[in-house]
């Protein structure tokens, strides 16, 4: 994920700003990590530098 895509991403839940959380960056792309709801505080992980941006409830039955 390129840190410039968080400019224009939003909390599917209440459409508030994203803050990037990197934990591992590779040719200055964004590997693994997070983002957080500026308002809500929900967490949606990065991984394989692609951003879950299903919310909660939803993530839970795609994983089941």
């Amino acid at each position: 994920m390129n840190d410039d895509l968080v400019e224009i991403l939003r909390c599917p839940v209440d459409k508030s700003e994203l803050e990037l959380e990197v934990d591992e960056r590779e040719d200055g792309e964004v590997i693994a990590g997070r983002l957080v709801c500026t308002e809500c505080g929900e967490v949606y992980p990065i991984e394989d530098g692609i951003p879950n941006l299903l919310p909660p409830d939803m993530r839970d039955e795609a994983a089941a």
